[in-house]
């Protein structure tokens, strides 16, 4: 197994990957570990490597139900045998826009008719409402609204799609623990930049982009960043995100899968393999248009995570 440092350039991701001589030169820097075996048992062989174990009681698996029809979102038969090596319950909260999962009747059948029943348990948290939890240090936003069952999971594994996004430019792990824990009021909250509870529309774009940053401190917060581990999946990189339900066709290629403990590395590292891989141009367009990486900044500011990082390459 070789290891690689990458510092923030495309070059010597690109360079790493291919040629593996990129040397790591710095020290205390998170590690991201790397795949290209985009399988259940590349998942779970990724998992393992990093060697992070949930903290005893139920394990909360944050990912994306995907919109019908046709999203991207993560198919139950690649993440099914890691949920069942940690016991996991798939958590999930409603949406803010007007789709199918807007309401739990409704979330109910997609998370049915998408097959996530049939590999897992589910939790919809935000169910029987709302939950306030504190932002340490506040950029824009001084709580944040998680669902009522979000208290109920010691440890969480932040499984995400990496892709674009028409908002926020791309939605990864920061995404995923800001807005994809967020209650339906929650995610109005955060999208308005603290504004409004019940409207996501309308809200200064860098405002909402820090709140994304606020949020994902509150939440590591409350659970404790050594009960949290991030994984981000590589594949249909589209630039639409699981909620539209019928996202622009990928142009960029599937790359692997990225496991860490540092939610920021972990992003960084996503951001840094699309900028060298090819055909990017449109989803590059769309982060910068969107100004995606502040929230990366923002988490960085709040002392998430790191973007320089170690990665190791689990195919070497």
């Amino acid at each position: 197994m070789k290891k690689i440092v990458f510092l923030g350039a495309a070059a010597a991701i690109l360079a790493a990957l291919v040629f593996g001589v990129y040397k790591y030169k710095e020290s205390k820097v998170p590690t991201v570990y790397f795949t290209r075996d985009i399988s259940p048992a590349g998942l779970v062989r990724a998992y393992k490597a990093s060697g992070w174990r949930p903290a005893a009681g139920p394990v909360g698996v944050k990912m994306s139900t995907g919109e019908p029809p046709a999203s991207n979102y993560l198919r139950p038969e690649l993440i099914k045998d890691l949920i069942k090596d940690v016991n996991g319950t798939i958590v999930e909260c409603n949406t803010a826009y007007d789709g199918r999962r807007a309401q739990s009747d409704e979330h109910w059948q997609v998370i049915r008719e998408h097959g996530f029943l049939d590999v897992a348990p589910v939790d919809i948290q935000d169910e029987e409402g709302s939950m306030a939890i504190p932002v340490p240090n506040p950029l824009r936003i001084s709580e944040n609204y998680v669902g009522t069952h979000f208290a109920n999971y010691p440890s969480y594994i932040i499984l995400s799609h990496f892709k674009g996004h028409a908002m926020a430019g791309y939605g990864g792990a920061l995404k995923n623990i800001s807005i994809g824990f967020a209650s339906r009021m929650g995610k109005s909250w955060i999208h308005s930049g603290g504004t409004s509870k019940d409207n996501p529309w309308g809200g200064q774009q860098d405002a909402f982009l820090d709140s994304m940053a606020d949020a994902s401190a509150a939440v590591i917060d409350y659970v404790g960043p050594d009960n949290m581990l991030y994984i981000n999946v590589l594949n249909r990189i589209s630039i639409d995100c699981d909620c539209n339900g019928n996202p622009a066709e990928p142009d960029i290629h599937d790359i692997g899968i990225l496991v860490s403990t540092d939610p920021v590395a972990i992003d960084q590292a996503g951001i840094d393999m699309i900028t060298a891989a090819p055909n990017n141009t449109a989803l590059l367009n769309r982060i910068a248009e969107r100004n995606g990486l502040r929230t990366i900044e923002a988490a960085e500011k709040h002392n998430l995570g790191s973007r320089k990082y170690k990665l190791v390459d689990l195919d070497k």
